[in-house]
Order: structure tokens, then C-alpha cells, then sequence
């Protein structure tokens, strides 16, 4: 190791030690309230990276004063408390999303209500009845705070709850036929999202697959012609993130569950983003939960944050027979919820049972009209064309389109009124960093078109417009 010099050597025995530094006042006040430990290890940090530079920076002529700015107790001090502050700041947080997006999964897929809001709090900080029967005053089963009315909604005999669709997926392929064969259509081996593909959940549930038709054709007479003594199961997935159009064909429900009956081979159907409620109205069209059990499926899978609209989570419903062997399955423990997923559900599901679609937040924003946010639109608009008068920003209204998102309704859109920002003192570019990345306040996610800002009220909470004007308004400054 080469010798340090004179004054290098000078400028390390300046630097203090780490007592003489946590016995400064606001070190040691720091250390009451976040943990000597916390600011310990914080300060033990800073002195090393500061013993660092001064080892390995050579010092410019003329820099002495630089180097005195480091070696500043107080400037250490100050490094040591942006530390312990960076370290203990929450990592996930709130942000506006004004993308337009309803189901964005980036960004948490569906918000939940004030309602869930207030009961988690309750549930989260109190004993509950999770698993206790009260009116047996012995252990109970956590289902049944989501069975009955899963069960009502969906029109089936029994449901369970696990923590996701793909979990959902891998646990009713694993009970049902591991180990042997699953008809399913080319066409439907779909991949999830984030890389997870229906063939690859299939081999991991130890079941096998056996494809039946082309990717844009399969007729009932292939699922007929491949059933064989290894047969245990046929799958339908409902392609909820991509759609094949033109030259296609695909058996009814009414035909798949009809040949299940007559082979006496079980029929699952994973609808994947999974709909409680007829959204037609709306112009989206999705295959209803129910409509699948009336069909005559034995098992039924989908997801509790997406169309659904609470947490997330994975709904397995049906005959009782398959919902019990599924839920005996070894594995239904380790994929299970907890008792705050199963509270945001159950009140999810009771506004479903009440009719209280608008009561959920994502269910209000797909019904939301075109000429409410309009009108909402051109009011904020009004107020920012005021604020930026001096900046010679453009603001303006404009139709465009809202999407579900979520890898739900790929080909479906809703009409909207879009807010247009052009700055003549930042690129687009630098806009939509400046508002992701505020000096205060929340972050505001947006997109970029045709080089503006754009900006789709349709997810951004009323109560939020006071923060999100606040925020654009010192973006463009």
C-alpha cells in the first residue's frame, strides 16, 4: 500500500470519530427517535466514504477550502441525518395516476375504498375472528368471511381464496391432474404477464399438457378426439390480455362443459382478469363469473384486482367437490390470504351484493362518462391557464381515450377529455420527469403525446386535483 502523504495524512486524523459525532445535539436527538442503532450505522457510513475520498480524490491547488467544507462537523452532521432520513423514508408511496390507465399494474392495479380503508385499520389493529367460529366458540375456517358471498355472486356451490389467478391457476391444475393430461386449445396458451406462461404454471403443477387445434381454429371434435384414460382435465382460458381476429374459431362454453359431462372429465375455465358485474353499459365486454357456472363448469378461476376491483387476489369457485379437494391440497396453505386481503374482499364483495357498483373505485371509473370528465377537465384547465399566464404554457382539452389496463379488455376503450400541456421552458420529456419527480408533494404519473403532456382525469381522484394542479403548476415553472 503506498504511503499516505503529509497532508492526506493531516486530513484523516481530522476526520472525528463516530462518538464525537453522535454526541452532537441533533445527532443525539436523532438517535431518541429513530434508533441509536439507525444513526450509528448511518455515521459509521459517512466517515468511511469520507475517509475514502480523501485517500483516493487527489486535492486540487486552491481546493483547501473544499476539503475544510468536508471535514465541517456540521456538514457531516447534516450527511449523517439525510442518511438516517433516506433510510427510514418509505420506499412505497402514494403517486397520482393520471395516465388514464385504470387497472395499471405498475401502479398498484385497483385502489381500494374509503370503506376497505377503514375496516382494514380496524381488522389490522384488533384480535378478529380470522379462524375462530363464534358461534361454536371453537377454531373455525378463514373462508367463510368470503365463501357465502362469493358464492351468491358467482352462483356456485363453494369458493376459496388464494393470493393470486397464477397461484389460483398452479393449485386447481395441481389437484385436479397432476400427473396426467390437460386438454387444452392452442390458442389459448397464453402468457399471464411478467414472463408467466399457462404451459409453463402447467408443467410446474406436475400436469401435462396436451394441445388440441391451431392458434387461430380449434373445433370441440379436437378436445374429443385427444380424451384418452389420462385425460383429467379440460381447460378453457379466456384470452383477457390479447385478442385473434379474423380467420377463428373456438368451441362454446355450452359445447366444452356438455363434452365434459358426456367424457365425465371435470372442465376448468381461467377468465383471468374475472368480471362480477355485466359492464356492457360501458362498452366493455367481458365474460361474466357467473355466466361461466351457469355454463356448467366445474371450476372457475380469476383474479380479485383487476375487473373485480379489490385487492389482489385468486377466486377459485364451483362444484363443491372440486372447491373442498382443492382446498385439502397441501398447498392451498401456503398460497392462502391474510386476514386484511380477506376484509378489503369482503367488502368488495358486499358493495357487489348491494348493487353499490360506484362504492368501488375502479368499477366508478369505467363508468364514469366522457362529458363528466370533460367537464372536470376544462375546469382544471381554467385554473392552470390562470397559474402559468407568465410562462406562455399551452393548456388544453381534447377527446382521447381511457383503457382498463391490467391485461384485461386489450381491444376495448373508453372515450375521455384529456388535458394537453406544452411547455416552451421544458421538453416533454423533462415535464413528465419533473412531475414523477416533485421537490414535494406526490408524484404525478403521466403520458407523452405528440411531444405534450397529456393528463386523463379519469383516474385521478377529485380530491387529488388540488395536488395535482399544485404539481404541474411547479413542473412548468
Amino acid at each position: 500500500m503506498a504511503k499516505l502523504q503529509h497532508g492526506e495524512s493531516a486530513r484523516l486524523r481530522e476526520i472525528p470519530s463516530v462518538d464525537e459525532v453522535l454526541a452532537r445535539p441533533h445527532l443525539a436527538a436523532l438517535a431518541e427517535k429513530a434508533g441509536r442503532g439507525v444513526v450509528t450505522q448511518s455515521a459509521r457510513a459517512v466517515l468511511a466514504n469520507l475517509r475514502d475520498q480523501l485517500k483516493h480524490d487527489p486535492v486540487p491547488a486552491g481546493a483547501a477550502s473544499a476539503v475544510a467544507d468536508a471535514l465541517d462537523p456540521a456538514a457531516i452532521e447534516s450527511r449523517i441525518a439525510e442518511r438516517v432520513e433516506a433510510l427510514l423514508a418509505p420506499s412505497l408511496i402514494p403517486v397520482i395516476n393520471a395516465t388514464g390507465v385504470i387497472l395499471h399494474t405498475n401502479l398498484g392495479r385497483a385502489p381500494i375504498s374509503a370503506a376497505i380503508e377503514a375496516e382494514i385499520a380496524l381488522i389490522a389493529t384488533r384480535y378478529s375472528n380470522l379462524e375462530y367460529d363464534l358461534e361454536r366458540g371453537e377454531r373455525g375456517k378463514r373462508d367463510v368471511h368470503t365463501a357465502r358471498l362469493l358464492a351468491q355472486l358467482v352462483g356456485a356451490e363453494a369458493a376459496i381464496v388464494v393470493n393470486n389467478n397464477a397461484a389460483a391457476v398452479f393449485l386447481v391444475l395441481n389437484t385436479l391432474a397432476k400427473g396426467a393430461e390437460v386438454v387444452v386449445s392452442r390458442g389459448e396458451l397464453i402468457e399471464i404477464g411478467d414472463g408467466f406462461r399457462i404451459p409453463d404454471i402447467m408443467s410446474e403443477s406436475g400436469a401435462v399438457l396436451r394441445e388440441v387445434g391451431t392458434t387461430n381454429r380449434t373445433r370441440i371434435r379436437d378436445y374429443e378426439r385427444a380424451f384418452n384414460e389420462r385425460t383429467r382435465l379440460l381447460l378453457r382460458v379466456h384470452p383477457s390480455n390479447f385478442r385473434i381476429t379474423g380467420f377463428t374459431e373456438r368451441p362454446s362454453l355450452d359445447e366444452i362443459a356438455a363434452l365434459g359431462r358426456r367424457l365425465q372429465v371435470p372442465v376448468y375455465e381461467d377468465l383471468g382478469s374475472g368480471c362480477l358485474a355485466d359492464l356492457s353499459a360501458s362498452g366493455i365486454n367481458e365474460p361474466v363469473a357467473r355466466a361461466s357456472c351457469e355454463g356448467g363448469v366445474s371450476v372457475v378461476s380469476f383474479s380479485g384486482d383487476k375487473l373485480l376491483g379489490g385487492p389482489q387476489a385468486g377466486i377459485i369457485a364451483g362444484k363443491r367437490e372440486f372447491v373442498e379437494r382443492i382446498r385439502r391440497n397441501p398447498l392451498f396453505r401456503a398460497l392462502r390470504v391474510d386476514k386484511l386481503t380477506i376484509a378489503a374482499l369482503e367488502i368488495t364483495l358486499n358493495a357487489y351484493l348491494r348493487g353499490a357498483l360506484d362504492e368501488i373505485p375502479a368499477l366508478r371509473m369505467i363508468r364514469m362518462s366522457a362529458d363528466d370528465i370533460a367537464r372536470r377537465a376544462e375546469g382544471l384547465a381554467n385554473k392552470l391557464r390562470a397559474a402559468l399566464a407568465n410562462t406562455r404554457a399551452t393548456i388544453e382539452t381534447r377527446p382521447g381515450f381511457s383503457v382498463i389496463g391490467g391485461g384485461s379488455t386489450p381491444d376495448q376503450q373508453l372515450p375521455t377529455h384529456l388535458i394537453s400541456i406544452l411547455s416552451p421552458l421544458h421538453s416533454a420529456t423533462a415535464l413528465e420527469t419533473r412531475l414523477r419527480k416533485p421537490a414535494s408533494g406526490p408524484p404525478v404519473i403521466a403520458r407523452i403525446e405528440d411531444d405534450c403532456v397529456i393528463l386523463d382525469l379519469r383516474t385521478v381522484f377529485p380530491d387529488e386535483d388540488a395536488a395535482l394542479a399544485a404539481a404541474i403548476v411547479a413542473a412548468c415553472c
